[in-house]
Parts: structure tokens; C-alpha cells; sequence
């Protein structure tokens, strides 16, 4: 159903069912697949050469409006005729714009050449002429048949021929393709494998493999194999993809099917996107509108300046002689000089969008790239691992993040299970216990842990702090002892020893966590075969005769083996632990029963992923009619499945309950923390797995993305379109009844079931408990949240206080009450994207708190993000470690990279890399908002003072005729934005800060105004160029009617045009000097040097300039600060510009304040910086009854045991085994469905339901 979804989006599935979709190869036969020009496996990320570097640069970067605007500017002012001003006041700037971009660019070009050069340099061994000979992978061609070694990374796609292991089978890890790290089982054709490492057979082999054309399907793969005159199938089970890591597998040779960029990784790969932030688009909108602003100006100074000098001009031609290029006739003069006017005026006026802006915001970036780098907080001691900004073009957007989508494995958790606790006929371990006061002691690094060296089979890395357990084992108790036998008996494990050491390779980290935890307590597995299991228990051999394995599947959610040891049968079960307790023996263990449920809401509520463990004696003569009944539903042709499991619930029930396991998968530190408080600055957070359903709703409710508290839960898992239709319909009602009679906030005020924390839920009757409340509502699971007292409710007021930067959004609240989570399946999402259902998809996701996509492919990621990019015009952020994540990383606005232990293509993709992920929260909190907020603070001064510097020009061409004369200096105009008041707006933009970075982490919703550009937008910018026109309009006309006609009281003449210009030039710097120290809100010795030092620097260079080198307006400042009018003047013009600004601000921040001025004068008054909270850690703990186990491996791995085929050879086989395990379908996976979760006889199947599988939240269908 996959495929056909793929196919309905347009994506590529190829299928071999024509002739023009087909890809024909012959084995070891270059020559004939050179017709087809197959690509090779040169891989190629980088974008220039060293040929092209220089003209596709300067192509890009004047694709930007700004570069293309300035380069016409630098024309025009090589004509002398139009031109007032030299052309090196933009050549340089432009220069140094374009050298600056050039060289970051060349870096980061640089270092992909770097990387793709390491991976096609790697060594691969190919077959040539019948020998194996060592090649570079940039030099294997498709056709080629290769051999890997163990450990290896797969070179290109390769059809599996031969391995070292029996029957052809070998094992690969998917860390770089789905993020996993356990096991996945491959196996060859059994003809081929006949060949095994004999290079003459290999290099022989001219078998023509005819498949599909390369597409991004990870998990399908169609093809034949003609070969001897005879077909056969081929499937995904025998394709190696490139990027896999050859694991327990000491050798294996496959031919060539996809190499280079037709590689299935490299298809799911995505294109390098140029990212642009949405300032910088804003600003190239904003650059088109002044530029328009800049030509009305223009406009209209021509039309005057034709009028002016046809009605008066003409006149004075005596002292303003026309140019010789102007006809001498009154009206076509004024024409021809009006036109060279515009064109002028284009020049002077051309500092509203200075080269300057661009320069300062590369140096911004920058300098912001810098302290992200060097901040210690974000610094991984560990690994020795600092935070690095990879790109500098893309600050500001960290503060406008509203979506983040962040991969699980590697990211989220460590990968890493331990055992952390367990209950064994009704006795809870795992506490430690402080003998004097009975409480729980916390456990921290600096807890002993116990010592198990008495155990010659003991893992160091194991640890366990309860010694009660421990001494259970030793003193020989009979319930502890079948536990652990139990753990060391019922898996899929497999050992080998490696380097002299028992190790254990399993296809689920969970298993693999619960052997090794009986391996530690004594009990060691120590190998099987297919019709037994060996152990060891305290140092004594066992030895076990394995009858059956009753496999897991997602249905089932438990897996049994039958056993026979002296004489005896028992059948031991793990499982989810509804599953098992609906199955156990009735009437009978009853307080033991009740203890372990106490204790199972315990486990879970601490977010561990619960077992429960049971078993059950069969007698010899019900066993052995029950195999028969067995091997015929297993020779069964049709309906196998269903009849294999109807005989299995035959067999697993009257169980006797041993206990439950709680297992811990690692989060890293701060995870919880972290997702509360960017949840609670208005961020929205989706996780895209490859994982299983199961383990993601489990981490989900660990890193309390899932709570309790929600309303409800769904899960959207259907196969075929109408399937999710009809769920997603079910969805959109659920949130719609909800929504209506108990809308956000509302708690019904009669007695409910009351939780742990506050909470209350309406459940349907379950075992062990009862649900008495009734709402005047159709039947739904709904939760109600009654606030507690460390809410945000009594909180602090600036947390939930309105104001302008309130974080209030439409589709999204920050409370729990009534919220939603949707889960959804891979195979489920290919149709949730398809254009009919989009909408709808659309539609409920955006009404849910936490979405999960689990079983996703690298390619649907990036599809989900492009999805809300296109739909929200959302920011968005992701987040991931593995090759898996590149293609999400590269479509996101911002990729973030985690240096983990899925190598580094996620980090040499990203724009950003972090050690961990409780680090982001700074990197977005902190950084991110500092960014932004400094460069809107920046960007607001820098338009303000410009307009208030170049519309003087304007305002002087009433009085000079429109004739282009410039106010100022020419000097001055040069070096207005280079010098005077380039550095202090640098400082401001570097160091600017309104709260500190504790206060930030402290109150998220100081985040929220970067969510919708409250702080630079279209508006701010009006309001600040007019704030920039009045200046200059009151910077002109108080100088000009003060030295208009003046007289020094000397009878000195004050009234000329460098004198005039002088004191307009002093008072704008003085009053920029004043403006940027008004906003300036965190001074430090930078902000004070840079300010007053450019104050100085002014009157220093003006004099240097004059005087030294021989300006034209030498004596003309000192002139006019010599007299009482200049400083009468400049009062009077700062008082009036001053005035209102002050007054404004005062105004807003006591009628309108926002919520960082509340918080530094709420700061202020308390003197002390409060105890940071994390607010959601409190109540969002999980309590409900639910498994958290996962099951990770594949359905039919009990069968390659119980076949021999994942063993090593054995001389006799069991012949009938041997033929049960050849049946087709062994390694086909079951689609999951939903569990019943009652005690009821089994029920007819029913549609698939949208709603997850949770004990305490009932599902009721609308």
C-alpha cells in the first residue's frame, strides 16, 4: 500500500512491469552495462569547482536584489556628468560584500569537497579477473561483484550472493538509513549461496538481474534473477543498501545493483537548499519599496528642477551656466537638465539603502556565530564536544523557530537500555531504601553501585543498586530464581564469543537489556541450537530442549517458549502487561496480582517500559496433541497467520504471573526539561522516527511529549487510503466533541477519579478500578486537569501575563487540559500527504499538542517538513544525528546536527551542531532570541538613521534649486556610515541584551514575539522611517532658519552653505549618539567606546580631515562651536527630537508594558534573581497502566532459530523443522493493529480505530 501511495504523490516507485521501467544488469560484464550509462559511485555534494567557483558565486550573490541594486549604482556613478560623488564611496563597500560571501562560501564548499573526497576514497575489494583486487569506491560500476568484511559500511546497493554464515544469512545495522541500531537479518538466494567465498565461481557468476528503476523506497525492493536458465525472485531480504554496516558476519559478495547518486541513500538524501532567513526576505521586499521611495523622490525633484529652471534658472545662466551638452533653448534645456538631475539625485539619495547595511549584517552574524561557539554552557564534557555555528547567515532565525521536528534514536535517548527495576511475586526492587527513615534514597553518579565480580560472567557497564535482589539470588529463592531463569530462557538472543568474551547480539535492545540483566544476577546464557537452550545458573550447567517458539508479532505483543527439562514442560511468556494479565489463571494468585499492578503504575508513572512474566506446567499427553494441531496450522496454505494464532491462544492462558521487568531506554539528560520549556515558549515539537510504533509512544511518554493529561491519544495506522480517511474523520469529531463540551481551561467541578498529580480522568470500567462520572457529552475519553498550585496559573505573571508579546496562538495552547497527541504509522502517512487528504491531515495535526510519525522513511521527513513549511509558513527546526536525518535537516529552515554515535553526516549537513539535545533549549532560547532581537533592534536604528541622514538632501533642494547639491560634505557622506556610526550600531547588534540568559531560560515566553516578527516587521520599519524623515526634517529647518540671514555678534556673515552643512552634519551625529545610547538597553565597556568613542572620533576626523589634509570645509566647524548660536541651536533641535520620543517610550512602558520591561522591573524590585522552576516536571508523570515494552525484533525470527538457519552448521538436522521453517512468508512482518485490551472472549475483527491502546483512557468510537 506504501508504493501505491508513493505512486499517487508523484514520487519514484519504480516497478518492473514494462519493458521502459525495467533496469537490466549482467554480473561482472562492464561492457554491457556501459550502454545503459548507469551511474557510477562518485558521489558529488559540493557545488563549485574551481572553474566555475567565481562566476556561479558572483551569479548567486547577485541574484540578491540589494548587490544587483548597488552594481547599477556603481555604473552610474562613473558618468561625471550624472555623478556628484566618487565611485569608490560604493565600489569598495560592494567589493568587500562580495569578497566577504565569497570566502565563507569557498570555506563551506571547501569542507564538502572534504567529506566527499573521504568517502570515495574509501577501499572496497572487487572482483577482476577472477581475483580480488582493492579499488577506491568512486571506481566500482554497477555489474561488479565486491566483498565485504565485517564491520564494513556497504559500498554501493548490493544483491546479497554469497556469505560466511549458514544458509546464506548475514546481519546488518540501518544506523545510517532508519536510525536503528539493532540487528536486521538479510539472506541470499540458496543457489548462490553454493558459490561462498570461491573467487573462480564469483568471478564466473553472469547471472542478468533484471529490477526497478533506482527510487527513495528503503523497504522495497522488486527484481529477477535469471541465472542457469532458471528465474527467481528477488525482494528487499536480499539487498544490501549502501550506508548499512556489515555486523557478525565475517565476510559476504554481492553484485552492484544501484552505485552513486541511484543509491537508495542517496535518493532520500535531498538537494542542498540556499536558506534565507525571513528577515532576509523581508529585507528584500523592504529593499523594493525603498528603492521606489527612492525613485518618487527622485521623480519629483526632476519635475521641480525642470520647472525651477525653465520659470528661473534661465535667468542665471550669467553666474549658473548651463552645460554644454544642454540646448540653450529655455524648455528643452529644462528638460535634458532635469533628466541628468534624476539621475543625481539617484546618487546622493542612494544612502536610504547603503552597501553598509549588508556589511554590518554579515559582521553581526558573524560575531553572533562566535558566541554560540564559545559559550561553556552548551560545551559536552564528555565527549569533549562544543556547540558550532556552521553557517552564519541564519542567527536570527533561531529565535523564530515554531516547529521543531526532531529524529528519536540518538537524539531524544541514548539508545542505551538498562534494567532499572523489577517486582517478583509481589515485592518491588530497584529502590534503594534508607534503613533509618524507610524513604527512598535518589540516586545520583555518586551512588555504589553493587558488586557483582563474584559472577566470572559479569559486565562492568552493568549496574543495580538494590542489594535486596541481589541477596534473593544468592540465598537460592525459588520465585527470583524462576525470573531470572525465565529472562535467561524466553528471548531470540543470539551469543557468540568475541575475543575470548561471551557477547550477545540481539535484534531489540530491550531483550538484549533483559539477558544481559540475568547474565549479571547469574544466570548466563550461554548458547542454542534449534531444539535447545543451554544456560548457566550460578555457575551450574543447564541444559533445556527447546519444543517451541511461539513467536512475537505486533498483534500478539508477547512471545512464549515451550521447554522441556527432566521430564518437566513448562511454557514461560513475556509480554505486554494487559496482554498477560488478561491471559492469567483465573481466581487464583489474587494479592500478588494486586501488588504487581501497584507496582506496574509505579514503573510506568516513572516512564520506564514495563514486562510482565509469566508461565504455566503442561502435561506431556496436551502438549503433544497441541503440536500436531500446531504443525498442521503451520503447513496450512491459507489463512496461516490467523489459525497460527488462534493456536496459540489455546495454549497461553491459565498462566501463573512471576512478575514484571522495568526497563529504562535512556533519555539524555535534560530531555523532558528541555521539551517542556519549548513547548512552553509557543514551539510546537513533532518527532519523526524510523522506529517502531510501540518504542516511540513509550518515549514519548518518558520526554512527557505524551501525558496523561491529554484528552487523547491517536493513532492514525491504516494500510490503505479509506482506512486513513475514516481515521483521520474519527479524529477530526473526537477534538471536535472535546473542544465543545469541555472546552481548554474547564474542569468539572464533581468528584472524579483523582490522580497522582492532580489530574483527573473519566475512564470506562476496567479490572481494579470503576468509572462514576458522567458529563452531559457523547461518550469520549477525555482527561480534565485541575491546576495546582505551582502551576502557571499562581505563577509568576509574567508567564502567563498578556501584553503585546503574548504567546497566544489559535491552533495551540500551553496548558494540558484537553490537549491532543496523534501518532502516526509510515506506511499511514504516505496517505495522510496525498493532495485529497492533506487538508484534513492538516486540519487535525495543527489541533494537537505532540505529533509522533514512527516508521518513517528519510524522504517522508523531509516531505512532513516541506508539508508545514508550505501549508503554516512556518519557521521550522530539525533536529537529528544519523544520514537518516539529512534529507529533514536540508528542508528544514534551520537543521540542527547532534554529534552522536551515527557518525557525522548530520552534523556535515547541518547549519548547527549541538553534543545534546538539552542544549537547544539555549541555543533557541538564548541565542536565538538574542539574535533576533538584536537584529531587530539593529535593523530599526540603522533605517532610522539613514533616512534621518539622506532625506536631508531632499529637504535642501527646495532651497538649492533641486539642483542636486548635497547638504553635506562630500567626505562626510563617505564615511557617515563607515565611521561615525557604523561601530556603535555593530556593539548594539553584538551585545544587546533586555534579560539576562538565566531570565530567558526562566520565562520561555520571552520567546514568543519571534513567532510573528513582532519585533522587526513592515510597520516597524514605517514607523521608523518616518521616524527618520521628521528627524531630518527638523535636523535641516531649525539649522536653516537659525542660519538663514544670521549674523555672528561680531557682524560676521553666518549664513553660508558649509557652515550650514557642518552644523546639520554635528547635531544628526549628536542625535544619533543620543538615539542609539536611548536604546541601548545592556551597556558594556564595548557599548561605551564604541558610543562616545564615535562621538569623539567625529569632531577628530572632521579636524584631521580639514585642516591636515586640506578639505574644502576646513574652518567651518570651528567657526560655528565658537559661537552661542550653534549651541542655542543644537539644544533646541535635540530637545524637540528628544522630546516625544521619551515621552513615547515612557508612555508605552507604563500603559503597554512588554514582558521583559515587567520582568526587569519586576527583577529589579526583588533584587535576586529567582530559583529557576521547571514547571512541567511536576504533573506531567506518567500513571497510566499500559506496557512499555517494545519489541523490536521481526515476526519469524522464532523460526530461523527453531530452523537452524540462524545457527551454525549442525551435522543432523531435523528434517521435519527443516521443512516447517521453509515455508514462505518466515521473514514477511504482520501489519499491526490495535490490541484488545479487554478481558473478553477474542471478539470478530473490527475496522482499524484511530484511538492508542491505553488501559485507562477508554476508546469509545463516535
Amino acid at each position: 500500500m506504501c508504493v501505491d501511495g508513493a505512486a499517487d504523490m508523484g514520487k519514484s516507485s519504480a516497478r518492473t512491469h514494462g519493458q521502459e521501467n525495467d533496469r537490466r544488469i549482467k554480473a561482472n560484464n562492464r561492457e554491457y552495462n556501459a550502454q545503459f550509462r548507469y551511474a557510477n559511485n562518485y558521489i558529488k555534494t559540493s557545488k563549485y569547482s574551481i572553474i566555475t567557483f567565481l562566476p556561479l558565486n558572483l551569479l548567486e550573490q547577485f541574484q540578491r536584489l540589494a548587490n544587483f541594486y548597488f552594481l547599477c549604482l556603481l555604473v552610474l556613478q562613473l558618468i561625471p556628468a550624472i555623478s556628484s560623488l566618487t565611485p569608490i564611496t560604493t565600489a569598495i563597500p560592494l567589493i568587500g560584500v562580495l569578497a566577504l560571501t565569497a570566502v565563507k562560501d569557498a570555506y563551506d564548499d571547501f569542507q564538502r569537497h572534504q567529506n566527499d573526497s573521504q568517502v570515495n576514497h574509501r577501499r572496497a575489494k572487487t572482483l577482476r579477473n577472477l581475483k580480488l583486487v582493492e579499488e577506491k569506491w568512486a571506481s566500482v560500476q554497477v555489474g561488479d561483484v565486491i566483498r565485504l568484511e565485517n564491520d564494513q559500511f556497504v559500498a554501493a546497493d548490493i544483491l546479497l550472493l554469497s556469505s560466511s554464515e549458514p544458509n546464506g544469512l548475514c546481519y546488518i545495522e540501518t544506523a545510517e538509513l532508519d536510525g536503528e541500531t539493532n540487528l536486521k537479518c538479510r539472506q541470499c538466494l540458496s543457489e548462490t549461496a553454493a558459490m561462498g567465498q570461491d573467487d573462480a565461481q564469483l568471478g564466473a557468476f553472469d547471472g542478468e538481474i533484471v529490477c526497478e528503476k533506482p527510487n527513495n523506497l528503503l523497504n522495497k525492493f522488486e527484481g529477477t534473477l535469471s541465472w542457469r536458465e532458471q528465474h527467481f525472485s528477488l525482494d528487499n531480504d536480499k539487498i544490501l543498501l549502501r550506508g548499512c554496516v556489515l555486523r557478525n558476519t565475517s565476510w559476504c559478495y554481492g553484485v552492484v545493483v544501484f552505485a552513486g547518486k541511484d543509491t537508495k541513500l542517496m535518493q532520500n538524501s535531498g538537494k542542498t537548499k540556499f536558506k534565507r532567513t525571513s528577515i532576509d526576505r523581508l529585507l528584500n521586499f523592504l529593499i523594493i519599496g525603498i528603492v521606489f521611495f527612492l525613485l518618487s523622490m527622485c521623480v519629483f525633484c526632476t519635475v521641480a528642477c525642470g520647472v525651477w529652471e525653465w520659470l528661473v534658472g534661465q535667468y542665471f545662466q550669467s553666474y549658473l551656466p548651463w552645460d554644454t551638452l544642454v540646448p540653450s533653448e529655455p524648455v528643452p534645456g529644462a528638460i535634458v537638465i532635469a533628466f541628468l538631475v534624476f539621475f543625481s539625485y539617484a546618487i546622493v539619495m542612494n544612502t536610504v539603502v547603503p552597501i553598509s547595511l549588508y556589511v554590518s549584517v554579515e559582521v553581526i552574524r558573524f560575531a553572533q556565530s562566535f558566541l554560540i561557539n564559545w559559550d561553556e554552557k552548551m560545551y559536552y564534557e564528555k565527549t569533549g564536544t562544543a556547540a558550532k555555528a556552521r553557517t552564519t547567515t541564519l542567527n536570527e532565525e533561531l529565535g523564530q523557530i515554531q516547529y521543531i521536528f526532531s529524529d528519536k534514536t540518538g537524539t531524544l535517548t541514548q539508545n542505551i537500555m538498562t534494567f532499572n527495576k523489577c517486582s517478583i511475586a509481589g515485592v518491588s526492587y530497584g529502590d534503594v531504601v534508607d534503613e533509618n527513615t524507610g524513604e527512598t534514597i535518589e540516586l545520583t553518579d555518586s551512588t555504589e553501585p553493587l558488586d557483582f565480580s563474584f559472577n566470572p560472567e559479569y559486565e562492568p557497564e552493568f549496574k543495580f543498586f538494590d542489594g535486596s535482589l541481589l541477596a534473593a539470588v544468592k540465598r537460592g529463592d525459588q520465585e527470583v530464581h524462576d525470573f531470572f531463569r525465565l529472562l535467561a530462557l524466553c528471548h531470540t538472543v543470539m551469543p557468540e564469543q568475541k575475543n575470548g568474551r561471551l557477547e550477545y547480539q540481539a535484534q531489540s535492545p530491550d531483550e538484549s537489556a533483559l539477558v544481559s540483566a540475568a547474565r549479571n544476577f547469574g544466570f548466563v546464557f550461554r548458547g542454542r541450537s534449534p531444539n535447545s537452550i543451554t544456560i548457566e545458573v550460578m555457575g551450574e550447567k543447564e541444559e533445556y530442549e527447546l519444543l517451541c517458539i511461539l513467536d512475537f508479532n505486533n498483534v500478539r505483543k508477547r512471545m512464549s517458549v515451550i521447554l522441556r527439562k527432566d521430564g518437566e514442560i513448562r511454557l514461560y511468556t513475556k509480554g505486554a502487561d494487559n496482554v498477560i494479565y488478561d491471559r492469567l489463571k483465573p481466581g487464583n494468585q489474587a494479592d500478588i496480582r494486586s501488588k504487581t499492578q501497584e507496582h506496574l503504575n509505579k514503573f510506568a508513572g516513572e516512564g520506564l517500559r514495563t514486562l510482565a512474566l509469566a508461565w504455566r506446567p503442561l502435561d506431556e499427553r496436551g502438549f503433544t496433541e497441541w503440536k500436531r494441531r500446531h504443525q498442521q496450522a503451520a503447513l496450512s496454505m491459507d489463512d496461516r497467520d490467523e489459525k497460527l494464532d488462534a493456536i496459540y491462544e489455546e495454549i497461553e492462558k491459565d498462566l501463573l504471573l512471576l512478575g514484571v521487568t522495568a526497563i529504562e531506554d535512556k533519555l539524555q539528560d535534560g530531555v523532558p526539561e528541555t521539551i517542556a520549556n519549548l513547548s512552553m515558549a509557543g514551539i510546537k515539537i513533532w518527532v519523526l522516527t524510523g522506529d517502531k510504533q510501540e518504542t516511540a509512544i513509550n518515549i514519548g511518554y518518558s520526554c512527557q511529549l505524551l501525558t496523561d493529561d491529554m484528552a487523547e491519544v491517536f493513532v492514525i495506522d491504516g494500510t490503505s487510503y479509506d482506512d486513513v480517511d475514516s481515521q483521520l474523520s474519527k479524529c477530526r469529531d473526537g477534538i471536535r466533541v472535546v473542544n465543545t463540551f469541555l472546552p481548554h481551561g474547564h474542569s468539572d467541578p464533581k468528584p472524579q477519579n483523582d490522580t497522582a498529580n492532580g489530574g483527573s480522568v473519566v475512564t470506562r470500567p476496567s479490572p481494579g478500578r470503576s468509572a462514576n462520572v458522567k458529563l452531559n457529552a457523547p461518550a469520549v475519553s477525555v482527561v480534565t486537569f485541575r491546576w495546582e498550585n505551582n502551576t502557571m496559573h499562581h505563577s509568576n505573571e509574567y508567564v502567563s501575563g498578556g501584553g503585546p508579546y503574548s504567546a497566544e496562538s489559535h491552533e495551540h495552547t500551553n496548558d494540558d487540559s484537553n490537549g491532543f497527541a496523534i501518532v502516526v504509522n509510515g506506511h499511514s502517512l504516505v496517505h495522510c500527504l496525498h493532495p485529497k487528504l492533506e487538508e484534513k491531515f492538516l486540519d487535525v495535526v495543527l489541533q494537537c499538542r505532540s505529533v509522533i510519525c514512527c516508521r518513517v522513511t528519510p524522504l517522508q521527513k523531509a516531505m512532513v517538513v516541506e508539508l508545514i513549511k508550505k501549508s503554516r509558513k512556518a519557521v521550522t527546526l530539525a533536529i537529528g544525528d544519523g544520514a537518516n536525518d539529512v534529507s529533514m535537516i536540508k528542508a528544514a529552515h534551520i537543521g540542527v546536527g547532534i554529534s552522536g554515535q551515527e557518525g557525522m553526516q548530520a552534523v556535515l549537513s547541518s547549519d548547527y551542531s549541538i553534543a545534546q539535545f538539552r542544549f537547544l533549549q539555549r541555543l533557541l532560547l538564548v541565542h536565538g532570541r538574542w539574535s533576533y532581537y538584536r537584529m531587530c533592534k539593529f535593523l530599526r536604528y540603522f533605517f532610522y538613521k539613514n533616512f534621518a541622514f539622506t532625506v536631508c538632501h531632499f529637504w535642501f533642494a527646495f532651497f538649492c534649486g533641486f539642483s542636486a547639491q548635497t547638504v553635506f560634505d562630500e567626505m562626510f557622506i563617505s564615511v557617515y556610515n563607515l565611521f561615525y556610526t557604523s561601530l556603535p550600531v555593530l556593539a548594539l547588534g553584538v551585545f544587546e541584551q533586555d534579560v539576562s540568559d538565566a531570565t530567558s531560560l526562566q520565562f520561555p515566553k520571552l520567546y514568543a514575539p519571534g513567532h510573528t516578527s513582532q519585533l522587526f516587521n513592515k510597520t516597524e520599519f514605517i514607523k521608523s522611517t518616518l521616524h527618520g524623515c521628521f528627524t531630518s526634517l527638523v535636523l535641516f529647518l531649525i539649522p536653516y532658519g537659525t542660519y538663514k540671514d544670521g549674523l555672528a555678534p561680531d557682524g560676521k556673515i553666518l549664513s553660508d552653505h558649509m557652515l550650514l552643512g557642518s552644523v546639520v552634519a554635528t547635531i544628526l551625529i549628536i542625535d544619533n549618539t543620543t538615539q542609539i545610547a536611548l536604546d541601548t538597553t545592556y551597556w558594556t565597556v564595548f557599548n561605551h567606546i564604541t558610543i562616545w568613542g564615535s562621538l569623539v572620533s567625529y569632531f577628530v576626523l572632521d579636524y584631521f580631515y580639514n585642516y591636515v589634509i586640506g578639505g574644502p570645509y576646513v574652518g567651518s566647524l570651528t567657526v560655528a562651536l565658537t559661537q552661542a548660536t550653534f549651541w542655542f541651536t543644537a539644544v533646541l533641535t535635540m530637545i524637540i527630537l528628544m522630546l516625544p520620543v521619551v515621552s513615547w517610550r515612557l508612555a508605552c512602558s507604563w500603559m503597554r508594558p512588554t514582558l521583559a520591561e515587567r520582568l526587569r522591573a519586576s527583577l529589579r524590585r526583588r533584587a535576586a534573581h529567582p530559583q529557576p522552576r521547571t514547571p512541567s516536571t511536576k504533573r506531567a508523570r506518567r500513571r497510566s497502566v499500559r506496557s512499555g515494552y517494545a519489541f523490536a525484533h521481526q515476526e519469524g525470527f522464532g523460526r530461523l532459530i527453531t530452523s537452524g538457519k540462524i545457527m551454525k552448521r549442525i551435522p543432523h538436522m531435523d528434517a521435519a523443522v527443516s521443512a516447517l521453517a521453509a515455508l514462505p512468508g518466515k521473514f514477511q512482518q504482520r501489519p499491526a493493529t490495535p490490541p484488545a485490551f479487554e478481558t473478553s472472549p477474542p471478539s470478530p475483527p473490527s475496522p482499524p480505530s484511530p484511538r492508542a491502546p491505553k488501559q485507562d483512557l477508554g476508546s469509545v468510537e463516535l
